[in-house]
C-alpha cells in the first residue's frame, strides 16, 4: 500500500538545482533583488569563497558590495548567516583594502546605523587587519583556520581579555633579559600586506570620535561603542608593528588616550591602556623616546596614579603592565651600543 512507501529524501535535489551565481555581479543581482529564497541562501553561503577567487571582478564592485553586505538582512532562518556575511566582508575588505577601508570607516561615524552595524564594522576591520598582517596565511589557508582576534563577543564578556593575553605574552618576551633578541626576531618578519594600507584602517576611526551625532553620542550614552572602538584601535595598532605609519599611528593615539583617560567606564579605561600597551609594543623604541618624551613622561605619571587610584583591578594591572614596560624598553635603548 501507499503507508509502505518510504517518503524519498528531496533535500540533496533541491540544493542541486540551487546552484550559487558564478559571478559576482550576479551575486549582487541577487543579493539585492532576488525573490527566489533558496538562490539568496546559496548566494550568501557561497559568496566568501567567489570573492576571493575572484580578485579582479571584486575589485571592480568592491565598495558596492561591502554595502550591500553592511545592509544584508537575513530572509530565511540560514544556519550561521551572521558568521557567513562577516567572512564575505572580511574577504571583500582584503580583496580591496583601502576603497573599502575608507567606506566602512566612514559609516562608522555616519548617521542612521544601529550599534550593531556599528560594531560589526569594527569586528570587520579588525578581523581584516589581522589577516592582511599575516601574509603567510593569507590565501593560503581558509579564513576559518586563522585564529581570529577576540573581538566577536559583546563588551562584557572575556573578549578583550583575550586578546590582552596575546599582547601580554609578547610584553613578557619584550621584559626578558633578552629582549634584544626578539625585537630583532620581529623585525625580521619584515613587512607585511598591512602595511601600505594600516593608516587607511586606523585614521578615520580616531578622527571625529568626540563629535555627537543625532543618533549616536559616543562620550555619552553610546559608551559600549565606544570600549569597542578603544579596543580596536589597540589591535589595530598592534598588528600596524614595521609599518610606515607606525609612528605617526602611535602618536595619533597616545593624544586619543589623553582625551579620553579619566573616563568613568572600567572597560573603555582597559582599552586605554591595551592602546598604551600596543604602542609601546609597536612603535620603534627610539621614535618614543626621541618624537614623544613629554607625552610619555606624562603618561608615565597618569599610569602612576592608575595604579594607585583606580578602582578596576585589570585597570591597576595593566598601567603596571605598561610602566614595567616603559622602564624595560628605556633600559633597552641605553644597553644598544650607539
Amino acid at each position: 500500500s501507499d503507508d509502505d512507501l518510504i517518503p524519498y529524501d528531496m533535500s540533496e535535489d533541491k540544493e542541486l538545482k540551487t546552484k550559487a551565481p558564478v559571478y559576482i555581479r550576479n551575486c549582487i543581482e541577487v543579493l539585492t533583488g532576488s525573490e527566489d529564497v533558496d538562490k539568496w541562501e546559496a548566494t550568501v553561503k557561497a559568496l566568501e569563497s567567489l570573492v576571493r577567487k575572484n580578485p579582479v571582478a571584486t575589485r571592480e564592485v568592491s565598495v558596492e558590495l561591502a554595502k550591500i553586505l553592511l545592509h544584508l538582512e537575513e530572509k530565511t532562518c540560514i544556519e550561521g548567516f551572521v558568521e557567513l556575511r562577516q567572512r564575505a566582508q572580511v574577504a571583500v575588505l582584503t580583496t580591496d583594502p583601502i576603497p573599502v577601508a575608507k567606506y566602512l570607516t566612514s559609516q562608522f561615524y555616519s548617521l542612521n546605523y544601529s550599534l550593531r552595524q556599528r560594531m560589526d564594522i569594527l569586528d570587520v576591520l579588525v578581523l581584516a587587519a589581522k589577516e592582511l598582517s599575516y601574509p603567510k596565511f593569507h590565501g593560503k589557508t581558509k579564513p576559518s583556520d586563522v585564529q581570529k582576534p577576540c573581538l566577536q563577543l559583546p563588551p562584557g564578556s572575556d573578549s578583550s581579555k583575550d586578546w590582552r593575553r596575546i599582547v601580554d605574552e609578547r610584553i613578557k618576551s619584550k621584559t626578558r633579559r633578552f629582549a634584544v633578541s626578539h625585537s630583532q626576531v620581529e623585525l625580521a618578519s619584515g613587512p607585511n600586506e598591512f602595511n601600505s594600507v594600516a593608516g587607511h584602517f586606523f585614521f578615520p576611526l580616531i578622527q571625529h570620535f568626540d563629535r555627537p551625532l543625532t543618533t549616536f553620542d559616543l562620550l555619552g550614552e553610546d559608551h559600549i561603542v565606544l570600549g569597542r572602538l578603544v579596543h580596536t584601535l589597540a589591535i589595530l595598532m598592534y598588528l600596524a608593528v614595521n609599518t610606515v605609519a607606525v609612528t605617526a599611528m602611535g602618536k595619533a593615539l597616545l593624544e586619543f588616550v589623553w582625551a579620553l583617560r579619566f573616563h568613568t567606564d572600567s572597560y573603555v579605561r582597559q582599552g586605554l591602556l591595551s592602546c598604551i600597551s600596543s604602542m609601546l609594543l609597536s612603535v620603534p623604541t627610539e621614535h618614543l623616546l626621541e618624537d614623544m618624551t613629554e607625552e610619555l613622561l606624562e603618561t608615565q605619571s597618569w599610569l602612576e596614579d592608575v595604579v594607585e587610584k583606580d578602582p578596576d583591578g585589570d585597570c591597576r594591572r595593566l598601567a603596571l603592565q605598561n610602566l614595567l614596560l616603559m622602564e624595560n624598553l628605556k633600559k633597552k635603548l641605553r644597553t644598544v651600543p650607539s
